[in-house]
């Protein structure tokens, strides 16, 4: 991340957007797409300390219900932060809840998009209701969700 002095002293952060809750319209969008991979999935067993075998161990994977091991649900679900944090409405918004229905598992090797859409604003608060949504390369909804959030 690449930082400058910006004309007022403070940093702007290259790369990232930061939306102005003025800015932000009912209807708006953003996504973010990752491939999930073998590495991700133990980093995140690492960093979570969720060392669920089904997560990380093929031979019990393939003797569970779905057949081979799936990524964490959560890990799965941060990118919904990731697209919240850079994109829409990026930086300087503050995460106050997520709620989160786990739809169908994410194997690893599946490409994922995460999506965000702006439902609700509340304006004497700033605050701001999205859908959330994740989905595979088929299309199919992997995660289902709502996001509140506050924006200055």
């Amino acid at each position: 991340m690449n930082k400058q002095e910006g004309s007022e002293g403070g940093m702007i952060l290259e790369g990232y957007v930061e939306k102005k809750y003025e800015e932000i319209k009912i209807g708006d969008s953003a996504e973010m797409t990752r491939v999930i991979k073998d590495e991700d999935v133990r980093r995140f067993a690492e960093v979570s300390l969720d060392k669920n075998p089904i997560h990380i161990n093929e031979d019990f994977a393939k003797e569970s219900l779905f057949g081979q091991r799936i990524a964490h649900g959560m890990l799965v679900a941060s990118l919904l932060s990731a697209v919240i944090g850079t994109k829409l409405p990026g930086i300087n918004t503050i995460y106050m809840g997520q709620d989160l229905k786990f739809v169908k598992p994410v194997y690893l090797g599946d490409e994922i998009t995460a999506r965000v859409t702006v439902k609700e604003k509340r304006d004497d608060k700033h605050i701001i209701l999205l859908d959330t949504l994740v989905v595979n390369q088929k299309g199919e909804e992997v995660i289902q969700g709502e996001a509140t959030i506050l924006k200055k």
